[in-house]
């Protein structure tokens, strides 16, 4: 993410809609970002698929395509968003992960931003498969957004892997992307790195190269954090105590080691802090995207509108199913 010209903010139809909205009106006057406001009904997608009558399938598409278009419509109206330049999208796909990435595919956004649908009773924060998957195969940087408001001058954290070889210049697009978002909110910007051995002999090296990632940005040097110990064990209880705004780190990867520990890390930390995690896609890791059947074109009350049925395809990801209208203003 090296800068912010195009925001996704997928909505949910809940209470967590408005400050996840708030907060992309703030970044897009921050930046000039374009937002584009989606919603995808992957519930009614799921019926769907057992319709045997892809015209009355369609039909009732349309039927509730009114009813998400209002919700977007009413739910800007609820923020002061002059000046800000929106799109208004609806969907209609299952599961609902693959509905989000295909509309990322469509308009290449910078940043996409929604609310984590799992919560768990006895936990702050916990992440559902759905989000899970969108985790791992998001093409675009993804912020998870919590409730809690920014301050008015935001504290930003970016936490980096100094130690991983195969990834060498995801520490620097990290601090890139903090340094960016925390320029244009006004705010500051900690450097943090948890070294896992004491003993390594390429220890020194790497508090070396993390000073040197805050002088090639700039940061005063006071703001970078070497963490003795496990980043699992050492990096919630840190950030916790900091009480940060949102933390930047590496979205998963595809090589099952490495995801598996960023996984872990990720869901400790979403399971500890009440803060957002903006997940950094390193350029050149985005997923490719699974084929779909050709688009048909259609056009009605005067409004360009894009019918995709793709009403009972298979492959090794299920079945899907898809009827997407697009409104810009």
């Amino acid at each position: 993410m090296q800068q912010l010209t195009s925001i996704l903010v997928v909505v949910s139809r809940t209470a967590a809609d408005r400050p996840l909205l708030e907060k992309a009106v703030r970044l897009a006057r921050s930046t000039g970002a374009h937002l584009h406001l989606f919603s995808c009904d992957a519930v009614l997608a799921r019926i769907l698929l057992r319709a045997y009558d892809s015209a009355e399938a369609e039909k009732s598409w349309h039927l509730c395509l009114q009813e998400h278009l209002a919700y977007l419509k009413s739910l800007r109206a609820t923020v002061d968003a002059a000046g800000v330049r929106f799109s208004l999208d609806a969907a209609c796909h299952t599961p609902l992960y693959e509905g989000i990435n295909r509309k990322v595919r469509e308009v290449n956004p910078d940043l996409v931003l929604k609310c984590p649908a799992g919560l768990h009773p006895l936990r702050r924060f916990t992440l559902d498969p759905n989000d899970w998957h969108l985790v791992r195969s998001c093409p675009s940087s993804l912020m998870l957004v919590r409730p809690r408001p920014w301050r008015a001058l935001p504290r930003l954290a970016a936490l980096v892997n100094l130690a991983d070889e195969q990834s060498p210049r995801l520490p620097g697009v990290i601090v890139h992307a903090g340094e960016y978002l925390a320029l244009g909110c006004r705010g500051e910007l900690d450097v943090i790195f948890s070294e896992s051995s004491t003993q390594e002999p390429g220890r020194a090296q790497r508090q070396e190269a993390l000073h040197g990632l805050c002088r090639e940005f700039h940061l005063p040097r006071e703001h970078a954090y070497v963490l003795d110990g496990c980043p699992d064990e050492t990096l919630p209880e840190f950030t916790a105590r900091q009480d940060y705004d949102a933390l930047l780190l590496g979205a998963l990867t595809h090589r099952s080691a490495l995801a598996a520990l960023a996984g872990a890390l990720t869901g400790k930390l979403a399971d500890r802090l009440e803060c957002d995690f903006i997940l950094i896609k390193e350029p050149g890791r985005a997923t490719q995207e699974l084929g779909f059947t050709e688009k048909l074109q259609e056009s009605a009350s005067g409004q360009d509108i894009r019918l995709t049925p793709v009403a009972a395809t298979r492959n090794h990801k299920g079945p899907g199913i898809l009827w997407q209208t697009l409104f810009g203003d």
